[in-house]
């Protein structure tokens, strides 16, 4: 079992190779998922993508909302709150792109600074928290 202090915050990525099988990461994802304790925090523009990703995985899909009303996963990121920090993050990471679901989970991970960032994506590696520290992450190469 895996327990961070404040939880795991959940990228695209993994929750997609979770619940679709014939991605390349879904071995390691439904591995690393089965290890998880406490809270796996997830916000609305991460749900919104994977929903999107897995659209011809209805049952997939029906999963990630079934978790979200038994509160599996936590989604209790509210963007109005942290839209400043997030356009900033935005701005900051510009030439990257960075996408709304990355500044969310940047953002997620300032809130929660003991928290772990699951990820795939490799440009976690270069997002910083308060503009100095790096992301603790868990990827298929960590």
């Amino acid at each position: 079992m895996i327990e961070h202090p404040e939880g795991i915050v959940l990228d695209t990525g993994p929750l997609v190779a979770l619940l679709d099988a014939a991605d390349q990461h879904h071995a390691w994802a439904a591995a690393e998922f089965g290890r998880f304790v406490g809270a796996v925090r997830v916000c609305e523009a991460v749900l919104t993508e994977a929903l999107y990703l897995l659209r011809t995985l209805r049952p997939a899909q029906e999963k990630i909302l079934e978790w979200v009303e038994r509160r599996e996963l936590t989604c209790d990121f509210v963007l109005p709150d942290e839209v400043r920090a997030v356009r900033a993050l935005w701005s900051r990471y510009a030439n990257v792109p960075m996408s709304l679901a990355d500044a969310c989970v940047v953002r997620m991970a300032e809130l929660h600074p003991r928290a772990v960032v699951c990820t795939l994506d490799s440009h976690f590696s270069i997002y910083r928290k308060a503009m100095k520290t790096p992301l603790n992450l868990l990827t298929p190469t960590s």
